[in-house]
């Protein structure tokens, strides 16, 4: 019973579909670090721009 559980904890380090799957959630992640931290950006990019145009309308009226 020893060897067959020690014989399938070597089998599962040798198999290359675990790693795989950890690589592939890795770069999912940081996918979303990255979108998430340019949709904040531009965000705040164009709330800023908003508010000078309607600032400027406002005070042109």
């Amino acid at each position: 019973m020893f060897s067959k559980l020690t014989q399938s904890f070597v089998d599962f380090l040798q198999r290359e579909d675990g790693p795989t799957a950890v690589e592939y959630a890795v770069m999912l992640a940081l996918i979303i670090v990255v979108c998430i931290g340019a949709i904040t950006t531009l965000g705040q990019n164009a709330n800023t721009t908003f508010t000078t145009v309607g600032k400027a309308v406002g005070s042109a009226s």
